[in-house]
């Protein structure tokens, strides 16, 4: 018994009312239920209490009919304020018509008790909606346990998807490059050049830091259509002919359904769809000359774009078994030269201001 009374003594129930008279009453009766009445003889003087207080009220009684700020209006502002909008507001008046009780109601005050004042009556509205503010509360902590479980689970998840892409990708590289650089080069220099685009006009609304993470994440999967592609061709030491040419340029589609494949079913997210994206799109060119689509200027989306430049740059500054390395300064005025027909011209502006950031270069 002394612990509930300890426990109710904790809630706190603001009165707001100019005439004394009825303060003292309603504090007697607040009391007798257990809990801690807090009284002002004026909105003002109220909002200092709530404003200087470090436990907000469980509810608030407010009379309507006062000097200088009524009680809708104190109930207004309550509501609109986010750290006391969901404190139950209960009209006290002998203001009882139709019009006032609509008026409360529609403020958000959450019930109405008249005067002259019934104990039990007061009681069991205090009653009531301190149990329906306990249960409101509970719920919303239940609810926040609840997404932070599920958002856990969704990350981890997406976390497992991603290893399961990352060796798929990675087995692509062992077959291609035994070191495996120009997976990590992919994933490392698309970030670097999507945060300098960032820092441009032209792409700071469509270059989020959200966009930066996932990009360096999914870029590493634009080549995970050669698992289906013939050893024979894959591996060969010397430049492809022309039909084997054809069909190296289908691992692009390829790799593009393999994933829609993979996460038939599966809610998409931006990992997922960005993948996508750059697996089938990364060889498309500005000027519509490229694969397997054929896509041109914007149509081509963004991340595709940004990996067509990192995938290229890398391919022609390192080593391959079917070609030499080409220097960097050559690299360059290749990639300056193609902005516009092979590459989107605003992403190699960016490109040649920060590429000495990329990793790969020796």
């Amino acid at each position: 018994m002394d612990n509930t009374l300890h426990n109710n003594n904790d809630i706190r129930i603001l009165v707001v009312d100019d005439v004394e008279v009825n303060l003292i009453i309603l504090e007697e009766i607040i009391k007798n239920m257990g809990y801690h009445p807090i009284l002002a003889q004026s909105v003002k003087e109220a909002l200092q209490i709530l404003e200087e207080s470090d436990i907000l009220p469980r509810v608030i009684l407010s009379d309507i009919s006062m000097p200088d700020v009524d009680g809708f209006t104190f109930c207004s502002m309550l509501k609109k304020d986010l750290y006391t909008k969901d404190i139950p507001v209960i009209f006290i008046s002998a203001m009882d018509t139709a019009s006032d009780l609509s008026k409360g109601f529609e403020l958000g005050a959450v019930d109405y008790i008249p005067k002259p004042f019934d104990k039990t009556e007061v009681e069991m509205r205090i009653s009531t909606h301190l149990k329906l503010y306990s249960m409101q509360k509970d719920l919303e902590e239940n609810n926040r346990q609840l997404s932070i479980v599920v958002a856990r689970q969704m990350e981890k998840l997406r976390i497992e998807q991603k290893n399961i892409m990352t060796a798929l990708a990675r087995l692509v590289e062992s077959k291609e490059n035994v070191s495996g650089t120009h997976y990590r080069n992919i994933l490392y220099n698309s970030r670097i050049l999507a945060e300098g685009m960032q820092l441009s006009p032209k792409f700071e609304d469509e270059v989020t830091d959200d966009f930066i993470d996932t990009i360096e994440s999914s870029a590493g999967l634009h080549d995970i259509g050669k698992l289906m592609i013939p050893d024979a061709i894959l591996l060969k030491n010397a430049p492809l002919n022309k039909e084997e040419r054809k069909i190296m340029c289908t691992h692009a589609e390829l790799g593009a359904k393999t994933l829609m494949d993979i996460y038939d079913g599966v809610e998409k997210n931006d990992f997922i769809e960005m993948a996508i994206d750059i697996a089938w799109y990364h060889h498309e060119c500005w000027d519509g000359s490229g694969y397997p689509k054929g896509l041109k200027g914007k149509e081509i989306p963004l991340s595709a774009r940004i990996v067509k430049v990192v995938d290229v740059f890398d391919a022609m500054i390192n080593e391959r078994r079917y070609k030499e390395r080409i220097p960097l300064e050559q690299t360059l005025e290749y990639m300056q030269k193609k902005a516009g027909t092979v590459f989107d011209p605003d992403i190699i502006r960016v490109f040649m201001r920060i590429y000495r950031n990329f990793s790969g270069i020796e």
